[in-house]
């Protein structure tokens, strides 16, 4: 899995659907002028842009483990401190943070404890932590058309359902484990509409994250057939993907 990969070919494959996140992940941890609020595993930096029309450049930090993406997070939002970093080691002091927030982030962290952890010693006594993860359990997120069609093809392949906060309340859990208090679940979503299949087939082409990993892992003939398997599920153009990501938001 990678996401070593251009901010742009990340914009096309995800970005369409996690920037309209932002604004609702930023409402649930509270976000208001006058506090500092880190973005943990920023990527190209969506959410980095909300935070600072409602904070302020000088009030937003952001890291992410991709230099590609922190470099795009720096020029598409200057004067932001981006710094190359995993969740699991942010290089900052403690309590330093009103608000720390993950995007689509939770899952893919080598530990989620220790990442969701490490958060909340950044920010101080009092202040809110909130973290969004896809819905990848059901139908509802915005890859299980592609996982759908790669189970047609490939009965045991490994998709993304068991990933940490894949499924409804496991988000909660971890936070609890992370030792936030009042924690509480929430859903945010978003969607987009495809204007044709091969529109919405392209991006997996890149190479981006799982389901991108996959699809390149595969001989071209095995591509051709998910590319048709995945087809088949269509059943009209232009088509809507409407995606569901389950959130949580807890206390220090």
């Amino acid at each position: 899995m990678s996401f070593d990969v251009p901010a742009e070919a990340y914009d096309r494959y995800m970005g369409r659907y996690s920037s309209q996140l932002s604004a609702q992940m930023a409402d649930l941890a509270g976000v208001r002028a006058g506090q500092r609020v880190i973005d943990v595993g920023c990527g190209p930096g969506a959410l980095t842009r909300e935070l600072v029309a409602r904070l302020g450049v000088g009030a937003v930090a952001a890291v992410d483990p991709s230099q590609q993406f922190v470099t795009a997070a720096r020029e598409r939002n200057p004067g932001v401190d981006v710094r190359l970093a995993s969740a699991e080691d942010l290089p900052f002091a403690d309590g330093t943070f009103d608000a720390a927030i993950a995007q689509l982030v939770v899952h893919f962290m080598a530990d989620p404890i220790v990442g969701l952890t490490e958060m909340r010693r950044v920010v101080k006594d009092g202040g809110v932590l909130a973290a969004c993860v896809w819905d990848h359990s059901s139908s509802q997120g915005p890859l299980s058309l592609f996982w759908t069609g790669a189970h047609q093809i490939e009965a045991d392949v490994a998709d993304e359902s068991e990933l940490p906060g894949a499924r409804e309340g496991h988000l909660a859990e971890l936070f609890a484990a992370a030792g936030l208090r009042e924690v509480m679940s929430s859903v945010v979503t978003a969607s987009v509409e495809h204007a044709s299949f091969d529109a919405w087939w392209e991006p997996f082409t890149f190479g981006v994250g799982p389901a991108g990993s996959f699809l390149a892992s595969l001989e071209a003939d095995r591509q051709a057939e998910l590319r048709e398997a995945c087809r088949a599920l269509v059943h009209e153009e232009p088509f809507m993907v409407r995606a569901l990501a389950w959130a949580a938001r807890g206390l220090v």
